[in-house]
């Protein structure tokens, strides 16, 4: 094992300690670590005008499918793209901050480290209708062109209903694949 993944692996590792994952949680849900990426580009603002970026690759295949959904008149909002793996402990930090515990949260969040935003080949889908990560997101137009068109374009739903990872169905959560 290289020295830098040696080091990412033990910071997973004690952030997963500080927040209180089982140890064997990322083996029994089948997951597996993911990098952050290195190279970044943006792709325009998320829904709250922050810049959101993904790996160049995915970037590219992002922005060409966005803009043959626009052709159609369908409109797909950015929500989240690239998230390291600190924003991904802050968020559950916050999560526990407000009382949620850690089981209930991984349900819908990865560990840190174990996310596919930190690929960059992740991105989280909106649409007018629908800009929030909720379910409902699944009965827009924009949800019913990504599951005909995305897979043109290299992007998969990663978790659908009763996936083997035990995460809740994301259908607003995409990933490009090459």
């Amino acid at each position: 094992m290289s020295s830098l993944l040696s080091e990412y692996s033990a910071r997973v590792a004690a952030l997963g300690k500080e927040l209180g994952i089982p140890p064997r949680h990322a083996e029994t849900r089948h997951l597996t670590l993911q990098r952050e990426a290195v190279e970044l580009a943006s792709i325009g603002p998320d829904d709250l005008g922050r810049d959101c970026r993904l790996a160049p690759s995915a970037a590219k295949a992002w922005l060409a499918m966005r803009q043959r959904a626009h052709t159609s008149d369908i409109q797909l909002i950015p929500l989240s793209g690239f998230r390291s793996v600190e924003r991904q402990a802050e968020i559950i930090r916050g999560k526990l901050a407000l009382g949620e515990s850690i089981e209930e949260i991984l349900t819908s969040i990865a560990v840190p480290g174990y996310s596919e935003h930190h690929t960059g080949c992740a991105i989280d889908v909106g649409s007018s209708d629908v800009l929030s990560l909720v379910e409902a997101f699944a009965d827009t137009k924009s949800y019913a062109w990504l599951a005909r068109h995305a897979g043109d374009f290299g992007f998969r739903l990663s978790f659908p209903r009763n996936n083997p990872y035990g995460f809740i169905y994301e259908p607003w959560h995409w990933c490009w694949h090459e």
